[in-house]
């Protein structure tokens, strides 16, 4: 199967809860970078990565999964987030001034990879940054890759929403898939998940994965569109933090090896998606499972 190159954030996420606090290698894009190898497709992955004792983790984590990485080097060091969550509440993210001032470099590299590879995913990218942004655009044009896109926009992140998204639609225009969520919609636009799906199709994007959170998700493209619940599987939901990126992961990956046309092809796509998602929601982290790993574990102790 030919590569996908994903280019956008890697990280630590730090979590912090009444339990104490666990730290998980992450970020959007490389979480759909390592769930794409996971599911069999071969990733690169485009971040920026500090030169320091996090990054070497994340460096090894990459190995691990057999990610390749392109790194950009970061003089303020490794991007992190820390999620507060406390109670039955929304957790509260903080991100550190390298996160906040995320850069990724398109040099000889990066655009040759772009350039072989079959697709080119981008999430979580600093698109509010004009002159990284018009880089960005600049790469992919000269690469001639299918573009699908995630704009994980994050309130903590962001200097300017209204740039973000000319940024993000630049190139949502285009793309053959574009995923969004409740949260894109309401932080973004100010509008409903269903406004912003119609605004992308009519934008020119070829497909759109919107996610409604406990309402499951909608694929539209073109003429066909198909919803799907939330996938019922053992165990209970431990963490949701890496659902979004399970349920794009494995909707790209169905893109990277062929596309989709009819109603019914689109519908097996998301039903897997969401299955992919509910598997991952079943442990803590944003590390992609997929519904085949849970039939090996002990389905009592499953989420514990």
């Amino acid at each position: 199967m030919s590569r996908v190159v994903v280019v956008g954030d890697a990280l630590i996420d730090e979590l912090r809860d009444d339990n104490g606090v666990r730290e998980f290698v992450g970020g959007a894009a490389l979480n759909v970078a390592v769930g794409l190898t996971r599911l069999g497709v071969p990733a690169t992955l485009i971040a920026m990565v500090g030169d320091d004792e996090p990054g070497s983790r994340i460096r090894s984590y990459l190995a691990d999964y057999g990610v390749e990485l392109l790194a950009t080097p970061s003089p303020l060091g490794t991007a992190r987030a820390v999620s507060t969550r406390s109670g039955g509440g929304e957790p509260e993210y903080v991100f550190n001034e390298a996160s906040q001032q995320r850069r990724i470099r398109f040099g000889e590299r990066e655009r040759a990879a772009m350039t072989d590879a079959a697709l080119v995913v981008v999430s979580c990218f600093a698109f509010d940054d004009t002159a990284q942004a018009d880089e960005l655009a600049d790469a992919l044009s000269s690469a001639g890759a299918a573009v699908a896109i995630d704009p994980n926009p994050r309130a903590g992140m962001m200097r300017d929403s209204e740039e973000f998204v000319r940024g993000f639609e630049a190139l949502a225009a285009g793309a053959v898939l574009v995923k969004v969520g409740e949260d894109d919609a309401a932080l973004l636009y100010d509008d409903t998940l269903d406004a912003l799906r119609a605004r992308l199709i009519d934008l020119g994007a070829a497909a759109v994965l919107a996610t409604q959170g406990a309402s499951g998700a909608t694929i539209e493209a073109g003429e066909v569109t198909v919803t799907h619940p939330i996938s019922s599987l053992p165990g209970r939901i431990v963490d949701t933090m890496g659902a979004g990126d399970a349920a794009f992961a494995a909707t790209v990956a169905a893109l990277a090896d062929d596309a989709p046309g009819s109603e019914d092809e689109w519908a097996r796509v998301l039903a897997t998606a969401m299955d992919v998602a509910a598997a991952t929601c079943r442990f803590e982290g944003a590390l992609l499972r997929t519904p085949a790993a849970l039939q090996a574990m002990d389905l009592d102790r499953l989420g514990t």
